[in-house]
């Protein structure tokens, strides 16, 4: 049984709170704003690190950035998803989350059927957000990473990646959460 994310969450969650997206999370985005967050895309060619980083600059307050390497994944492969991912990441922690002191990147990989080599992609975001968990602990950064298995459908993945935008999200820390295909229900 499918559940909405405002039947699982307390509607106002998120009140108050900034996620920006990257790389689509269209889901995520729509599923975060039903619960109170502003929900801006960060808008820019992810291969292009100039205008990500002019782009992440422009977005002001952020509390949260959730990377959507599926649709990169799709379009581009392996170098696109990573190498986009990793110059979002980036350029928000830059510009808004190291120097507000602190806050929340959610990397979503492609699920294992997205293509060749879709496992190496959520094997290489779930190292980033190990990796990035040590590296960024002083600044107050805490990354996970989300790997959908082949029947989760983007609502479970939105679910998820809204909870970990949540305040209840701020005790994980270089976590990888693998969703299979148990019903979130």
């Amino acid at each position: 049984m499918e559940r909405s994310v405002t039947g699982v969450l307390r509607p106002g969650l998120l009140d108050g709170l900034v996620v920006a997206r990257a790389g689509g999370a269209e889901a995520i985005g729509a599923a975060c704003a039903r619960l109170g967050a502003a929900t801006p895309a960060l808008e820019a060619d992810p291969l292009d690190e100039a205008a990500v980083t002019a782009a992440a600059e422009a977005l002001g307050r952020v509390d949260t950035l959730v990377c959507d390497a599926g649709p990169a994944f799709a379009a581009g492969g392996l170098r696109t998803a990573l190498d986009g991912t990793w110059n979002a990441t980036r350029a928000v922690v830059n510009a808004a989350l190291r120097p507000a002191g602190g806050g929340k990147v959610v990397l979503v990989a492609p699920p294992p059927g997205a293509g060749e080599h879709a496992g190496a992609a959520a094997a290489a975001l779930e190292n980033l957000a190990r990796t990035l968990s040590v590296e960024w602990a002083r600044y107050g950064i805490r990354p996970t990473a989300v790997l959908p298995g082949d029947a989760t459908t983007p609502d479970e993945a939105a679910l998820l990646a809204t909870y970990l935008a949540s305040r209840a999200g701020d005790y994980f820390s270089g976590c990888a959460f693998r969703l299979g295909t148990v019903a979130l229900g």
